[in-house]
């Protein structure tokens, strides 16, 4: 197997097999180095997570042939976000802080994006590559090192053997271990909390709609799910937020001590409810590396910008990342890893992600603190912002279309 390669890209996640198909439609030879085996990579086990895509991601995922891999089940749209905030659920339910498309093409408004399992997606990706004669890939590879010369840039494996390549893509995750290997920070926002996420069958319809509530002392959210239960039930995706020894508890619960517990925490929000997945769980840290580049050198995904979930667009981002990149190397002169292009490329990636993803972790830091001054604050910014058309028809756009 050859060991030269125009690009290589560290991380078979969804991040890092977007990055190989751009590139591969350049006209290089990809390879992509994954530390799991290719059979995990074949058939990725359920993690639980929901990824909201936006209209751009979905035209780039018909764009490169990836959205047909999808069953119609397992695509759903969102109609509609809802924010509540209260311990009451019944009371904060009557008036939802609601966001939806503003597009309304004749046939009726347009769902403000689509939920899609993270692993559904990583499977459908997989495929894609696979058919790509000029993409190889590497499943069970450990990165033990990586540098760069005046002209090209090398890593070495845990099986002893030196790859060279005009540019290294790390995709790796946020706590991405190609980063720190080429000395690159992150700043790493702790948010002392753990997420719960599985999914859950349940007797009252979810109408597509996504519902964030934010109750004292814990924040739930839960995402409808296109599929159907056994019995014919709706289902959706529950993501529950709370504190590390909290979440480890619920975690390793009977689960039908953990349902009864869940009910008592839904306050009736989706009816008679039956558990019908694993239950996931993850630390809560976001994290924004400090440089994006370095010599024949470029972070994308998580290990670039790794955002808080609550607005489930982490793939947006990444997906956005690898188009930058993509597109800043097809106007240089055929050197992937041109200094000049991964500047750009830091300078036009950090200008789309920096002012969300700070806003983001502002508003989740405030929305999951108790304390009577955040209290009144929520209290005050949800009130404003219920009052708000043009906030509202802003922040939809920012959902639908980022």
């Amino acid at each position: 197997m050859s060991t030269e390669f125009d690009i290589v890209i560290i991380g078979g996640g969804a991040a890092g097999l977007s990055c190989a198909l751009s590139m591969d439609r350049l006209g290089f030879r990809v390879a992509v180095m994954e530390q799991a085996p290719e059979t995990a990579m074949e058939n990725p086990r359920f993690d639980g997570r929901e990824l909201a895509l936006t209209h751009h991601t979905i035209a780039w995922l018909k764009d490169y042939d990836v959205w047909p891999h999808f069953a119609p089940s397992q695509v759903t749209p969102l109609q509609r976000a809802d924010i509540l905030s209260g311990h009451d659920a019944a009371r904060a339910a009557q008036r939802p802080l609601s966001f939806q498309s503003m597009d309304a093409p004749p046939k009726g408004r347009a769902p403000l994006g689509y939920l899609v399992a993270h692993h559904v997606i990583r499977k459908a990706l997989y495929e894609e590559v696979r058919k790509r004669e000029n993409i190889t890939v590497m499943g069970g590879k450990d990165v033990l090192r990586s540098g760069a010369h005046d002209e090209e840039a090398y890593m070495d494996l845990n099986d002893g053997r030196r790859f060279h390549a005009r540019l290294i893509v790390a995709a790796d995750g946020r706590f991405s271990r190609a980063r720190a290997q080429r000395g690159i920070g992150a700043v790493t926002h702790d948010f002392r909390r753990h997420i719960l996420v599985c999914r859950l069958s349940h007797t009252r319809p979810h109408h597509d709609i996504a519902t964030q509530w934010f109750d004292e002392g814990q924040t739930l959210a839960f995402l409808p799910v296109g599929e159907k239960s056994a019995d014919g039930r709706d289902c959706s995706s529950l993501v529950l937020t709370l504190k590390p020894d909290d979440i480890s508890r619920l975690a390793h619960m009977a689960a039908p001590d953990f349902v009864d517990d869940l009910a008592q925490r839904l306050q009736g929000q989706l009816g008679e409810i039956d558990l019908i997945s694993a239950r996931c769980t993850y630390p809560l840290k976001a994290v924004y590396a400090h440089r994006f580049r370095a010599a024949r050198f470029a972070l994308i995904g998580d290990a670039a910008v790794g955002m808080h979930p609550i607005t489930a667009h982490g793939f947006n981002f990444g997906l956005k990342g690898q188009e930058t990149l993509a597109r800043k190397i097809a106007e240089g002169a055929g050197d992937p890893g041109d200094p000049r292009l991964l500047r750009q490329f830091e300078m036009a990636h950090r200008r789309d992600t920096m002012p969300l993803f700070a806003a983001t972790n502002a508003i989740a830091t405030l929305y999951t603190h108790d304390a009577p001054l955040s209290l009144k604050l929520r209290e005050a910014t949800l009130q404003f912002a219920q009052n708000s058309n043009p906030l509202k028809r802003f922040v939809a756009r920012i959902l639908s279309d980022h």
